[in-house]
C-alpha cells in the first residue's frame, strides 16, 4: 500500500518508523534499538523531496533532508547529523539511567534501614509502656500500703477514743454516787477532762480524707475534656449566670439569719447539654465559694406514678441525683456525698474540682486537681436516661450572706453541724428538682 503524500517531514518520518516494525516479527530486546536505527537510517526518506533524512533539527526535534534544512523554516536552526544526535541522546539516557540506578540503590538501602528503625522504635515504645505499667503497678502497691496503714491508724484512734469515752462515762457514773465532799474535790477536774474529750469529737469522728496522688491521672482525664455551657433558664432568680454561660454566682435576695433549707431548694443551675454515652470530663473553679454543690441529674427510666405540684404540673417522683457537697471552714474543707457515706475533712484548700462521667465503667468521679488525687467515686446503676450536670454556689449556711467569695462561716466548733446543714439543704434541693419542668 503506497504512503500518502504528507505535507510535513515529521509525519513521514514517524510513519516510516512504524513500518519498520512488521507485525508478527519478534525482535530481541537487545537488538531492537540498533535494528530500528539502521532501518531508520537506511530507509527513512523525506516524503516531499524523496531524499534521505540525514540531519536533525535541535529546535524542532525532527529529522530533515538536505533540502528541508535549507528552507527558511529551518535555515536558522541548529542542525546536527542524525547519528550524532542519536549518540547525544544515548549519552543523556545513559546518565539518567545511571542516576536512577543510584537512586534505586539508595531507596533500597533506606527501606532496609527504615525496617530496622521501625522495629527498633516499636521495641523502644513497648519498653517505655512496659516501664510505665511497672511504675504504675509499683505506685498502686505503695498506695495500697498507705491506705492500709492509714486505716489501721484511724481504727486505733477511734478505738482509743471509744475507750476514753467508756472510762469517762464510768467515772461520771461513779462520781454521781460519791459523797458531797469527794464530788466537790474531784468535780472540777472531772469536768475539765470531760470537756477535753468532747473537744476531740470532731477530729475523732470526722475522718481526714487522705490524699493519694495518682500519677498521670490529669493527663488521662484531659483527653476526655468537654466544654460545659450553663442553661440560664434553669437558674433561680437569685442565681446569676454569666454572659458566656460558663460561670455562676449568687445574686440579690439571699436569706439572712432566717435561713431554712426548704427555702433554698432552687439555688442550682443545670448544664445546657445532656450526656448519653462515652467518657466526659469537666473542671470547676470553686476558689471563691465558701460552700458549693456539684453533681449530675437524670430522670429515672420506667413508668412510675407521678404527683402534681401547686401549679398542677405532673412531675416524676423518681429521680437519680448524685451530688458532692463541700463546706469550707477556715483553711479546711468538709465533704459529704448524696447519696453515699463520704463525710470527710480535707486539710488545705481545694481550688478546682474535676468531674468525670464514665459510661463504660458506670462511674461518676470527683478529683482534687491541685493534689491529683481522688475525692469520691459513685457507682451508677440503671441509668438509661440522658444525664445533665448540676452546679450550685450554695446553699448558704446559717450566719453567711451567701455571696460569691464570702468566707464568713458559722462559729460552731463542731464541723459536722455545717455538713448536716448542707445535707438538709441538698435534700430540699432534690425535692425541688422533682418539680422542675422539663425533667419529668
Amino acid at each position: 500500500m503506497p504512503l500518502p503524500d504528507l505535507e510535513t517531514c515529521n509525519c513521514s518520518f514517524l510513519l516510516s518508523r512504524m513500518q519498520a516494525n512488521v507485525p508478527g516479527q519478534r525482535i530481541p530486546s537487545s537488538q531492537q534499538e540498533p535494528q530500528l536505527l539502521q532501518s531508520t537510517e537506511g530507509q527513512s526518506q523525506c516524503a516531499r523531496h524523496q531524499q534521505e533524512l540525514k540531519l536533525f533539527c535541535e529546535l524542532d526535534q525532527m529529522p530533515l533532508c538536505m533540502r528541508c534544512s535549507q528552507s527558511p523554516e529551518h535555515g536558522a536552526h541548529r542542525l546536527s547529523p542524525v547519528g550524532e544526535a542519536a549518540d547525544n541522546y544515548r549519552e543523556k539516557l545513559q546518565c539518567i539511567r545511571s542516576d536512577l540506578g543510584k537512586h534505586l540503590e539508595e531507596a533500597e538501602k533506606r527501606l532496609a534501614e527504615h525496617r530496622r528503625s521501625a522495629a527498633g522504635w516499636h521495641w523502644m515504645v513497648l519498653t517505655e509502656y512496659y516501664k510505665l505499667g511497672y511504675f504504675l503497678m509499683h505506685e498502686e502497691h505503695l498506695c495500697y500500703e498507705r491506705i492500709e496503714e492509714d486505716e489501721r491508724a484511724r481504727y486505733t484512734r477511734l478505738s482509743q477514743y471509744k475507750q476514753t469515752l467508756q472510762h469517762l462515762l464510768l467515772e461520771l457514773q461513779e462520781a454521781g454516787h460519791q459523797p458531797n465532799e469527794d464530788l466537790l474535790q474531784e468535780g472540777k477536774q472531772l469536768l475539765g477532762r470531760s470537756e477535753s474529750v468532747l473537744s476531740q469529737r470532731t477530729k475523732a469522728v470526722t475522718p481526714e480524707l487522705r490524699e493519694y496522688p495518682i500519677p498521670g491521672i490529669m493527663e488521662m482525664l484531659n483527653s476526655f475534656r468537654v466544654d460545659i455551657m450553663l442553661d440560664p433558664t434553669s437558674a433561680s432568680p437569685c442565681v446569676t449566670v454569666s454572659e458566656d454561660l460558663r460561670s455562676v454566682q449568687a445574686g440579690e435576695g439571699w436569706p439572712g439569719e432566717t435561713w431554712h433549707p426548704a427555702d433554698l431548694a432552687g439555688w442550682y443551675v443545670f448544664a445546657e447539654q445532656a450526656f448519653r454515652s462515652g467518657t466526659l470530663y469537666w473542671e470547676v473553679d470553686v476558689t471563691q465559694l465558701p460552700q458549693w454543690i456539684l453533681g449530675i441529674h437524670s430522670p429515672c427510666s420506667g413508668k412510675r406514678r407521678g404527683r402534681r405540684d401547686r401549679k398542677d404540673r405532673k412531675v416524676n417522683s423518681c429521680l437519680s441525683v448524685f451530688l458532692l457537697l463541700c463546706v469550707k471552714k477556715e483553711e479546711d474543707c468538709y465533704f459529704q456525698t448524696y447519696p453515699g457515706s463520704l463525710n470527710h475533712q480535707v486539710k488545705g484548700p481545694v481550688p478546682r474540682v474535676g468531674v468525670c462521667l464514665d459510661y463504660s465503667f458506670a462511674t461518676l468521679t470527683f478529683y482534687n486537681i491541685l493534689r491529683h488525687c481522688l475525692i469520691y467515686s459513685f457507682h451508677l446503676t440503671s441509668i438509661t436516661q440522658p444525664i445533665t450536670a448540676i452546679f450550685s454556689p450554695g446553699p448558704p449556711l446559717p450566719g453567711t450572706k451567701g455571696l460569691l467569695g464570702n468566707k464568713e462561716l458559722p462559729d460552731e466548733d463542731d464541723a459536722s453541724a455545717t455538713v448536716a446543714a448542707a445535707a438538709a439543704a441538698t435534700a430540699a434541693m432534690r425535692r425541688r428538682m422533682n418539680m422542675m419542668p422539663g425533667y419529668h
